[in-house]
């Protein structure tokens, strides 16, 4: 049975949704950190290892079945494609963050509502933008531009001479996310509760990541720092369980296009835990390219006028 959806964000959307973009935009950074010290797609997987735990736990607590009974006729199988395209992301994130800073990677990541206002209205009619939210769909892309401009001919391109690659993991990564939100706005796993959409995702993950960590050699060791540790429990249990079940939670509720735009807000909150954490550069294009991302948050959310 499909969950009562309303047109536009609440209070409670925009509170939930401004903690997850806090969330999300420390967290790159928090993943940054943890690379030096425990190999990005191993670190992935680790993460979703204890996410997966953590979920199913909560599925168990709140009486949603493991299983495929019950669902849907095609909803494992939409789950399953939407498990594949989620554990692609996350290795592009993962294995970007190498190349380049958390701030650049997590602006190329949220072009992903791009892709989502692009491809949703094909086949979600009421999902498609007004006048002036394609307006602030262009302005937040123009903004977007403007920070790959600076990472290709600024002072980020001396310090990271291969940040264009991380750049583009970034930008796929974005791409990826988007067809997810397609997945699940389209297909039988829509109609399934948002805990069960979650654990497809990641328990697709923990099976596919440790397979492609091995096969891109990285080194194995569970010999954690207190910090690498209390870095994989928060990406881990905040990150990839409480948010992203909030995450499903909105996708059940409220427009994709219009949550998929808000959370262009990330690479604000991870422009700032960079420079403050990793001393990431801030440069002047890349505060012009965030304050036109944001103007393009406020156009797209503008509720139409009474008819």
């Amino acid at each position: 049975m499909p969950f009562p959806r309303k047109n536009h964000l609440d209070p409670l959307a925009i509170a939930i949704l401004l903690a997850c973009c806090i969330l999300w935009g420390a967290q790159q950074v928090l993943v940054k950190a943890t690379v030096a010290e425990v190999a990005p797609v191993f670190q992935a997987f680790v993460r979703f290892a204890i996410a997966l735990a953590a979920i199913m736990a909560w599925c168990l607590w709140r009486g949603v079945r493991l299983g495929s009974a019950g669902e849907p006729v095609g909803a494992a199988r939409a789950g399953l494609l939407a498990g594949a395209l989620f554990a692609s992301e996350f290795a592009c994130i993962y294995i970007g963050l190498q190349y380049t800073t958390a701030s650049r990677l997590t602006v190329f990541l949220y072009c992903s509502p791009f892709w989502v206002a692009l491809l949703l209205p094909r086949f979600v009619p009421g999902e498609g933008l007004r006048g002036w939210q394609w307006l602030g769909l262009a302005g937040a892309f123009a903004g977007v531009g403007l920070a790959m401009g600076d990472g290709l001919f600024g002072p980020a391109n001396a310090a990271l001479p291969r940040a264009w690659l991380g750049d583009l993991l970034g930008l796929l990564a974005g791409l990826l996310w988007a067809l997810t939100t397609v997945v699940i706005r389209t297909t039988p796993l829509g109609h399934v509760a948002p805990a069960k959409q979650l654990l497809y995702q990641v328990a697709v993950s923990t099976a596919v990541l440790p397979l492609l960590s091995l096969a891109l050699g990285e080194r194995w060791s569970f010999d954690f720092s207190t910090f690498a540790t209390v870095s994989l429990l928060v990406q881990a249990l905040l990150g990839a369980f409480a948010s992203y079940l909030a995450w499903m939670w909105m996708l059940a509720h409220y427009p994709a296009t219009k949550i998929s735009v808000f959370v262009f807000l990330t690479p604000v909150f991870a422009l700032l835990a960079g420079a403050g954490w990793l001393g990431e550069p801030v440069t002047p294009g890349l505060l012009v390219a965030l304050t036109l991302v944001a103007a393009g948050i406020v156009l797209v959310n503008r509720k139409p006028a009474a008819v």
